[in-house]
């Protein structure tokens, strides 16, 4: 599924301590925002949506699988 990006301001110092405290746990904002958004999603949009979705993006076709297919071999 392709990325999408989300930009909240947030106080500077609070976040410059968030990094930090959680830098010092191997772990990041991004990665615990991730966590978070995945969480309100799962609570937020409904069961058959997800599922309509997550079917969707497994059959989607991705670039790099296009080009493997064999190319025929002229006779």
């Amino acid at each position: 599924m392709k990325k999408d990006s989300i930009t909240i301001p947030y106080d500077e110092e609070k976040l410059a301590a968030l990094r930090l405290y959680l830098g010092q746990k191997n772990q990041s904002v991004e990665q615990e925002m991730v966590s978070a958004v995945d969480t309100l999603y799962a609570k937020a949009v409904p069961g058959n949506v997800r599922e309509f979705l997550d079917l969707r993006s497994s059959m989607e076709v991705k670039p790099a699988e296009r080009r493997k297919r064999p190319r025929p071999t002229p006779e």
